[in-house]
């Protein structure tokens, strides 16, 4: 399996629509970065965003998940509370090659500040708008900014295409629009 560079990530987002919007070069002035890296993809969060709260003293089971377990906010600066935990989504689209896997780790300014960024693997053929949930490890709120980099997607090619992809599984999470609660 190999790791691909950006110009085959800027070669599968022009032409096969991998990434929609494309960022084909690296923003950094006077924002958490985003954008095509060296080898790899820098996502942004979205303004779209659910904040664990503990009001209606749900359970969080995630056989049976409660909608009553989060707060909806629509913002340019989201707070996430002191050992909290909220869902977002990519601004970005994703359309998946068969023979890839993707993978996302935070973003090291994010991570310096206690702010943990969890994502699950891309399968091959999975498409949508990624959910991100980032945890604030932290004793003090903390502060998520929507348009700016919140992750970074690194694109794993195998030596062959998969016998079995995700949407031919009909993955329950495919072509997802928005914060993708869980599902069972």
């Amino acid at each position: 399996m190999s790791v691909m560079p950006d110009s085959w990530i800027r070669h599968m987002a022009r032409e096969h629509g991998m990434i929609e919007p494309f960022v084909e070069h690296l923003q950094r002035q006077g924002v958490i970065s985003y954008g095509l890296s060296s080898y790899g993809y820098d996502a942004r969060v979205a303004d779209e965003f659910k904040i664990f709260t503990n009001v209606d003293s749900a359970v969080v089971d995630p056989k049976a998940f409660s909608p009553n377990s989060f707060v909806d906010r629509q913002t340019d600066v989201c707070i996430i509370p002191p050992n909290s935990f909220a869902l977002a989504r990519t601004e970005e689209y994703f359309r998946i090659p068969r023979d890839v896997l993707v993978v996302c780790l935070g973003k090291s300014t994010y991570a310096r500040c206690g702010i943990i960024v969890n994502v699950t693997p891309l399968e091959p053929e999975w498409e949508g708008q990624v959910t991100i949930e980032i945890s604030n490890t932290t004793p003090l709120p903390a502060k998520i900014y929507a348009g700016e980099g919140i992750c970074q997607f690194l694109f794993l090619q195998g030596a062959s295409p998969c016998e079995v992809s995700y949407a031919e599984r009909a993955g329950k999470y495919m072509r997802q629009r928005g914060v993708a609660l869980p599902k069972l």
